[in-house]
């Protein structure tokens, strides 16, 4: 089941943590090692953060908040999407990190800026200018000493019709519902299935192309975090696991077009608008962490 040979009891952890193994991941690995005889899908070590890394992740973090900080005081009706790509950026070197999207795959800018009936990866530009009555979500991702932060927001521009405002609102409560769910060795799944409820129970539907991701030491991590899977299924939620929460919740019907020439903006399909939010969470030994958001 793990990568790696399994140290004996009084050797030190493999986890690079100088404590005795007994004191330190014996039991989680005991605890993993049951849940894969059951038929679960368990993460391999490679995917268990340290204490340092949490640590590391945090600072990252920091600044990426503050990113979105520095975005949440500007942001009104005639500013670009390239406006916000700058403050992005600024912010971020003036830091001493780096924009993770940047270059990213091909990525061009340092942000992700998806209006209205834009699900995702919508790229900065000087022309899009931002009006009254759009949402908006800003999506920010750091990297400071080589620890990955990563989160987004919705930001309503002016005054917003009433069913837009809803949609905003709906997909946060998706989101911390979801977060309600985070408990040791319980499942992806279980998440999953209470941002499925809540969205359906608006009348909303959930994107499943797209979802949250393993993060920390990479920018995408496994596991693949869906949130159209039921209750009990996906993998194992061990101490230490960090990944993003991210729903994306379509006012419309669920389908996606990714038909735009650059590669990246994805759509509605029906282009109805669109919303997401994204915290980053690390499992801990007695419920979770909130590290980015």
């Amino acid at each position: 089941m793990y990568d790696g040979s399994t140290p004996g009891r009084n050797d030190e952890c493999w986890c690079g943590s100088g404590k005795k193994y007994k004191k330190c991941h014996l039991q989680i690995d005991e605890r993993l090692q049951e849940c894969y005889e059951e038929g679960h899908e368990v993460p391999y070590r490679n995917l268990l953060k340290t204490p340092a890394d949490i640590e590391g992740i945090k600072k990252s973090a920091a600044v990426n908040i503050g990113a979105l900080d520095y975005v949440a005081e500007r942001i009104k009706p005639g500013v670009t999407t390239q406006d916000i790509d700058n403050w992005v950026h600024e912010y971020t070197v003036e830091h001493g990190a780096i924009p993770a999207p940047l270059n990213y795959e091909g990525f061009p800018k340092s942000v992700c800026t998806s209006i209205n009936e834009v699900v995702c990866h919508g790229i900065p530009d000087e022309g899009e200018v931002l009006k009254e009555g759009d949402i908006i979500n800003v999506d920010c991702s750091t990297i400071l000493d080589g620890y990955y932060s990563d989160s987004s927001r919705m930001f309503c521009i002016g005054t917003v019709d009433p069913e837009r405002e809803k949609l905003v609102r709906v997909t946060k409560e998706c989101v911390e519902l979801g977060l309600q769910q985070v408990k040791p060795w319980g499942c992806l799944g279980d998440i999953s299935q209470a941002v499925q409820d809540h969205a359906h129970e608006n009348g909303y539907s959930v994107v499943a192309e797209f979802g949250g991701h393993g993060i920390g030491l990479e920018f995408h991590e496994d596991p693949f975090v869906s949130f159209t899977i039921p209750k009990g299924t996906g993998m194992v939620l061990a101490p230490g696991c960090v990944f993003t929460i991210e729903p994306m919740i379509n006012m419309g019907k669920p389908d996606i077009d990714m038909s735009d020439p650059n590669g990246w903006t994805v759509r509605t399909k029906d282009r109805q608008p669109t919303a997401q939010w994204e915290i980053q969470v690390a499992v801990t030994e007695d419920g979770y962490e909130v590290l980015c958001w």
